[in-house]
């Protein structure tokens, strides 16, 4: 009795536990994911396989019950949808279910069709034969009539069957999304995906790390996605999303003593990008906006790191001799060879131009060095016949004169091809790739020396590429960042406007 008695204890003891592990999700998480790589009559892909099976390990951590099919055949692939659609119709309508494929996929006549590895096809009428159709998967899952479905499409590589007649569109066709479903697709319809260089393809490989990202929403998590893929493929590859859900979802839950609100998650989501292009006056940017949020201390170090690199080659030797800072403010000596702020300001004192101690006063406003700095601004101003609290040349030339911000007429979405329509005479009429590589009418920063930017393109000054830009524009969307838009600018404030208009159409 007493070892029965031990059983029972320990049975309670192990339901406790799974109960517990259960707990952080209120819903239960199934998914089906499935992995083509090994073709035997079409060009046989490398890394769908490892896909499939870095999307099931990286699932299961995240409460999801995964159901693993590795190079199927077309049989096996039909089973396997068939038993996942009565799975989620029994798991209740507060279920979440997710679909995940990766491999070779075509579409024919607005249809889209997964390609089990045992596909052989020789006529296009015969594809809903030997393919398994990507519809199917989407009529299963909206009859359990559950809360939230996600179906993810890595399967858009290549047109396997070009000599096949009447079968020659590239990609995946865009499909209509159930209502409370979130379609997502490698690439943009009607293009074609990479396969990937490495273990992963870069779409899946980007997926893996951002759904992992505590108490992010699945929006928030396929733009990160599509950030990051962009910047991989220069360009090449757009992962695109549609979605039809009518509830919040989150991959991973925050843990308690961290749970962000939308505009910290947004914050951080911006912070990541910025510190990715270290590019100076994103970095600026985004000081404007959260100056005061969580990671400004980390912007301002980074800044200062940059504006070392710029002002001395990166080689240090002019911070190491510029003159000591003033005693009375200077740091402890032990602190002050770690100290940013302190390398920021001996770096505008080793420079000695007004636009090192702006950039220092921009990043430390209310800094040790700030009086100092302020009144260097001040002398230099004066020096040079300016105005120190204006910041522009008492004399202005006509291109200084004018507006900070230039109307921007919203005829249609802006894309990067797409001709401005502006009244500012500098980019009217020029696309958004061709206005980077335009010369400045006047310093984009007051003070800037001619040598810095007279002649100089946008694009030089900031080297800016597509993903970059579209870093930028998504900055501006940001309440936060608003205000920034009527900031003065080289072309008014035009070009920030175009930048933002193109980001909310997604950059293309």
């Amino acid at each position: 009795m007493r070892i029965f008695g031990m059983w029972i204890r320990l049975a309670v003891l192990a339901a406790a536990v799974l109960g517990l592990a259960r707990a952080a999700w209120a819903e239960e998480r199934l998914a089906l994911v499935i992995g083509n790589s090994a073709y035997g009559s079409v060009q046989p892909l490398d890394n769908p396989g490892r896909d499939a099976r870095l999307m099931a390990e990286t699932l299961e951590r995240l409460g999801f019950d995964v159901t693993l099919a590795v190079d199927a055949p077309q049989l096996e692939m039909k089973r396997a949808i068939a038993r996942f659609g009565r799975k989620l119709r029994g798991a209740g309508e507060d279920a979440t279910g997710l679909f995940y494929y990766a491999g070779h996929g075509v579409q024919s006549f607005g249809s889209n069709y997964l390609l089990p590895v045992d596909v052989a096809l020789a006529d296009a009428a015969d594809l809903d034969l030997m393919a398994v159709e990507a519809q199917s998967v989407l009529r299963q899952m909206a009859s359990a009539r559950n809360r939230t479905n996600i179906v993810i499409l890595d399967a858009c590589r290549n047109n396997p069957f070009k000599a096949v007649a009447d079968l020659n569109e590239s990609g995946l066709a865009e499909m209509k999304a159930p209502t409370g479903t979130f379609l997502a697709y490698a690439t943009a319809p009607g293009e074609v995906a990479l396969d990937g260089e490495g273990g992963n393809s870069p779409f899946t490989e980007a997926l893996a790390r951002e759904i992992v990202v505590p108490g992010a929403p699945v929006e928030q998590v396929f733009k990160q996605v599509r950030r990051a893929v962009l910047e991989q493929s220069g360009g090449g590859q757009t992962p695109w999303d549609t979605s039809s859900l009518v509830s919040d979802f989150t991959f991973a839950a925050a843990e308690p003593e961290a749970v962000m609100s939308a505009a910290e998650i947004e914050e951080a989501q911006i912070w990541r990008s910025v510190k990715a292009s270290r590019d100076a006056m994103q970095i600026m940017l985004f000081l404007r906006g959260y100056g005061s949020g969580k990671y400004a201390d980390e912007a301002r170090a980074l800044l200062a790191s940059l504006m070392e690199e710029e002002l001395h080659g990166g080689t240090g030797a002019a911070v190491a001799a510029a003159p000591a800072a003033p005693a009375e403010p200077a740091p402890a000596p032990a602190a002050a060879a770690a100290d940013a702020e302190t390398a920021m300001f001996q770096a505008a004192q080793g420079d000695g131009s007004k636009a090192a101690y702006e950039a220092y006063l921009m990043a430390y406003p209310e800094g040790r060095f700030a009086e100092m700095a302020a009144a260097e601004v001040a002398a230099l101003a004066a020096g040079a016949g300016q105005d120190p609290q204006a910041g522009t040349e008492a004399p202005p030339a006509a291109a200084e004169d004018a507006p900070a911000a230039v109307a921007l007429a919203e005829t249609g979405p802006i894309t990067f091809a797409s001709p401005l329509d502006t009244d500012a005479a500098a980019i009217s009429g020029l696309t958004l790739a061709e206005a980077v590589t335009r010369s400045p009418s006047f310093p984009p920063v007051d003070g800037l020396p001619e040598s810095y930017w007279k002649d100089q393109s946008c694009s030089s000054c900031h080297q800016w590429t597509r993903e970059r830009l579209c870093t930028q524009g998504n900055t501006y969307l940001s309440l936060n960042m608003q205000r920034s838009l009527g900031k003065q600018h080289p072309f008014g404030g035009a070009l920030k406007q175009a930048l933002k208009s193109w980001a909310a159409g997604g950059c293309q």
